[in-house]
């Protein structure tokens, strides 16, 4: 499968089966995070691994019970640690850079999950706080996103895209 083909299928799943993610196919996942690029590879971000029950619940709590993320077997949470930019990018690097590290390596574990047969669906709504308690995260991490990963229980619908018309500014912002 190309790029395009794993976009394509890409949608954001809400409900998973209880088959597990092989430890192969999530070795795979981090290790296609951990190939995204960063600012000047620092690589600002961490991930941590839930397959624990109880602790996929609370984090599902924690994400104004979205119960998807319970439902997932697998549910990665990516957090920037501006701490790893601080000394080399100053202020930029721990207000932003450490965030765009952390998306980044998300969405490319998004898509390396998607290419293996696996569907995610990349959270953002949940409390900072609580997530990093569950965790146990030092207090300088910030959670930036939450992915459950699994077999999806139910089917893509199609979706709309903005025209490109509409969304692509050449040379000047509000141009077509």
């Amino acid at each position: 499968m190309d790029l395009s083909d794993v976009v394509a299928k890409r949608y954001s799943v809400r409900a998973f089966n209880d088959q597990p993610v092989s430890e192969a196919a999530l070795k795979s996942i981090l290790e296609t995070a951990n190939a995204a690029p960063s600012a000047g590879n620092r690589q600002a971000y961490e991930i941590v691994v839930v397959r624990d029950a109880k602790r996929r619940r609370q984090l599902a709590v924690a994400s104004h019970e979205q119960w998807f993320v319970a439902e997932a077997p697998v549910v990665l949470i990516f957090f920037a640690n501006p701490e790893r930019n601080r000394e080399r990018y100053r202020e930029r690097g721990v207000s932003l850079y450490c965030l765009q590290d952390s998306a980044v390596a998300c969405a490319y574990a998004q898509l390396a999950a998607t290419a293996l047969g696996l569907g995610t669906c990349w959270v953002g709504s949940f409390e900072d706080r609580a997530v990093s308690e569950i965790l146990g995260a030092p207090a300088s991490w910030q959670p930036v996103a939450i992915l459950p990963i699994g077999q999806p229980a139910d089917k893509p619908r199609p979706r709309e895209r903005r025209p490109l018309s509409n969304l692509a500014h050449h040379e000047k912002a509000g141009s077509e």
